[in-house]
């Protein structure tokens, strides 16, 4: 484990970061997560934060001290620490590694995800003091990942940008059925959800956006869903060819006040 409170450029002095393993039920291997909590002690909401197909890797990171800027402990965990222990860190964006995480992702099952996201979530309240409302942030990978954190865990709330694969059967987690097929549940649970997509995603298309908005609008599911104009896949993060800082501004907003509202009771 590693204890380190940030003083660097992202501007967050007041956020404390740690890195831990963390024993999962049913794994022979141990999961390292990546938490970030504020340095003040307090009744702060856990929210899970699932990363793009790369893994843990520094936006990952970052969106975990932006998160306990607001008064959250966020705890990343390493979804293919069973299939490669090696991957504590994420990967670099390349071809290669690419195809690598596709093979990772292919080796994932619903019920170990669920253990190792309630691990996770395990993890922060026994370990940072934080309170049982729990909550959920995902992108593209993860926000297919935060979709079907909805319809196992009780989560009062969850943030997904572009979560792909959700009505397409055979993969990551739409194995046997599409994810959306399950969208009942996260009815059931009462689950506040956002999703955040872009009108020119060469993964999600138009159909697919009218599809999920469909499912949710029929179950009954507490909803919202933007369309980002102009925008392409994976527009939030800053540094990468289809940043759009308009639509990553604005979606960002949203997720602060969904958190607030349904984690924080409107306060913070």
């Amino acid at each position: 484990m590693t204890y380190e409170r940030e003083l660097d450029a992202t501007g967050f002095s007041e956020v404390i970061v740690e890195r831990r393993d963390v024993s999962v039920p049913g794994s022979i291997t141990r999961m390292t997560v990546c938490l970030a909590r504020p340095s003040t002690p307090g009744d702060h909401p856990v929210v899970l934060v699932g990363p793009e197909l790369w893994g843990v890797n520094e936006d990952a990171r970052t969106v975990a001290r932006r998160l306990a800027a607001h008064g959250h402990v966020a705890v990343v965990p390493n979804l293919y620490h069973r299939a490669d222990p090696d991957s504590a860190r994420g990967f670099p964006r390349s071809d290669a590694n690419r195809t690598h995480a596709f093979n990772l992702v292919a080796r994932l099952t619903r019920d170990e995800v669920e253990a190792d996201l309630r691990a996770a979530a395990a993890h922060a309240r026994r370990h940072a003091g934080a309170a049982d409302r729990t909550g959920m942030l995902g992108f593209s990978l993860g926000g297919h990942i935060a979709y079907f954190a909805a319809t196992r865990l009780d989560l009062a709330a969850v943030a997904a940008y572009y979560p792909g694969w959700l009505t397409t059967p055979g993969t990551a987690l739409s194995r046997p059925g599409p994810l959306v097929d399950q969208t009942h549940r996260i009815a059931a649970a009462g689950t506040a959800l956002a999703l955040f997509y872009a009108e020119h995603d060469h993964v999600i298309d138009a159909a697919q956006v009218a599809q999920v908005r469909g499912a949710l609008a029929d179950s009954g599911v507490r909803h919202e869903v933007t369309v980002h104009p102009g925008a392409a896949h994976a527009f939030f993060f800053p540094g990468h060819a289809t940043y759009d800082k308009v639509a990553a501004d604005a979606s960002w907003e949203r997720v602060v006040a969904l958190f607030r509202t349904e984690l924080r009771g409107g306060t913070g």
